[in-house]
């Protein structure tokens, strides 16, 4: 499976700063060309901004099944493959990893 990175990552893809229940999905940078388990992670980790991805991009993956998936299908809620939950909140952050 695609590894998450971040900062005390578990093998859900949850970090020290969000390491909820749903906090399993790993946001895709396109400068690095990985997945980061936040944009925080991700800023303290490496010397630019997270870079956003195109909505039309596999640019989630779920932590739990390693699921690649689009915005439409990250924004359902849920992976689509396994069923598990994702964070609600994390909506708040999607200018981050989205491009508008």
């Amino acid at each position: 499976m695609t590894a998450i990175i971040g900062i005390d990552v578990d093998a859900a893809g949850r970090c020290r700063h969000y390491h909820g229940p749903t906090d399993i999905a790993g946001m895709w940078c396109t400068q690095c060309q990985a997945y980061f388990a936040c944009y925080k992670c991700h800023d303290a980790l490496r010397d630019h901004p997270f870079a956003p991805a195109r909505k039309t991009q596999l640019a989630v993956i779920c932590g739990v099944c390693g699921q690649r998936m689009n915005f439409a299908s990250y924004h359902t809620g849920h992976c689509p493959q396994c069923g598990h939950d994702f964070n609600p909140r994390c909506a708040l952050h999607q200018d981050h990893y989205f491009k508008n």
